[in-house]
């Protein structure tokens, strides 16, 4: 009977606890319907190309894959600028003394690039076959004419073997799809743990008595939320820093920017997610319900942060992605890393996270309010 009372109470507190209640049946809901959007997408890849005395046959073959477009380019030094501006995914150069093809890939997305390989020996599969139907055509010409001369020239022509050689702009042929989305996982992992450690902290200090005393005194509640966020931020400092360096040395990432740019985004971040925390540790009444906020807060960040790219998704989804930092995040570091750019073109990126550190600040202050007893 004594157990049946313990149940009885335990119930009885999940069921007045309305906010934990509705976490509890609310959030897998959103989770899953989150998932559906995302695994739901049009994942059609689009491969944008340059070409340089490319023949035509080819260039036909090419644009005859599906997503697949190609521009000509007179200068080859044209097409290298737009290799090097990121405007397309890949440079093939035809010299047609070695009968070779110099293809360079900007190697960012794996997937293009392999799509890309893929596509090209299709193109040149095609075209060979195409000369070997007119090569037969000439064959049968040739033999009825009785000319053993052309017929051996012919031979020669229809053999000579096709080369290919591959550059890479970033990375080399080992590069997978793994390498886009280390600079995202990285920013997610700052964002998490900084988010759980400061939300959790200051949770505790609430529920102790601590905050309450600290409320009761003349200090301003502007005072207190800048407080927390340079003392748990000196700590995010470290932390930051800490896995920025071990992802980078561990994983054997290849930068192409600067690692100090790397840090100070993950910094910027982390001061985002420690606004984060300590504003839903404000709004949670318990460790549970701090625990229950996790997945509504965290999951939708790795959903919607680039993995799967936004502009593949519906147009209503992607204002989902500009409303989350986790985005802004990844696309600035995957810019640093993979393409090489400064701070100085990342100032979208970092303009939209300082504006989220802001916004974050003032509800903070507001939060408080509601625990001020004088």
């Amino acid at each position: 009977m004594r157990i049946f009372a313990i149940v009885k109470r335990i119930l009885a507190e999940l069921l007045r606890d309305k906010r934990s209640l509705a976490l509890m049946l609310l959030a897998p809901i959103l989770i899953m319907w989150l998932m559906n959007i995302m695994f739901s997408a049009n994942s059609d890849t689009k491969i944008k190309l340059a070409a340089v005395d490319v023949p035509q046959i080819v260039q036909k073959n090419l644009e005859k894959t599906s997503d697949v477009s190609i521009v000509e380019y007179s200068s080859q030094t044209v097409a290298k600028e737009k290799l090097q501006e990121n405007k397309i995914d890949a440079l093939i150069v035809y010299r047609e003394k070695a009968n070779t093809y110099n293809v360079t890939y900007t190697n960012t997305d794996a997937t293009k690039t392999a799509l890309t390989k893929q596509a090209l020996n299709v193109a040149l599969t095609k075209e060979k076959i195409t000369g070997l139907s007119q090569a037969i055509q000439k064959l049968e010409v040739i033999i009825n004419n009785i000319n053993p001369t052309s017929t051996k020239s012919l031979f020669v022509t229809a053999g000579n073997k096709t080369k290919i050689n591959s550059y890479y702009k970033y990375g080399n042929s080992d590069t997978n799809f793994f390498n886009k989305i280390v600079p995202i996982l990285m920013g997610f992992f700052v964002f998490f743990f900084v988010f759980l450690i400061s939300g959790m902290a200051l949770l505790r200090e609430r529920t102790s008595g601590t905050l309450d005393r600290l409320l009761a005194t003349p200090v301003k509640r502007s005072e207190i939320v800048f407080g927390y966020l340079i003392s748990y931020g000196m700590v995010s400092i470290v932390q930051t820093t800490i896995i920025v360096l071990a992802t980078i040395w561990l994983l054997k990432i290849e930068v192409v920017g600067s690692i100090l740019s790397i840090i100070l985004i993950s910094v910027l971040l982390a001061m985002v997610a420690l606004a984060f925390g300590i504003l839903m540790s404000t709004l949670a009444g318990s460790e549970f319900q701090m625990m229950q906020f996790i997945p509504l807060v965290v999951v939708p960040q790795i959903f919607f942060s680039g993995i799967i790219p936004l502009d593949s998704m519906a147009t209503w989804v992607q204002y989902i992605g500009k409303v989350l930092p986790l985005t802004y995040t990844g696309d600035a570091l995957t810019k640093i890393i993979m393409y090489g750019d400064g701070l100085n073109q990342l100032i979208g990126d970092i303009i939209a996270l300082l504006i989220f550190l802001l916004v974050l600040v003032a509800l903070n202050v507001v939060g408080l309010k509601r625990y001020r007893k004088v």
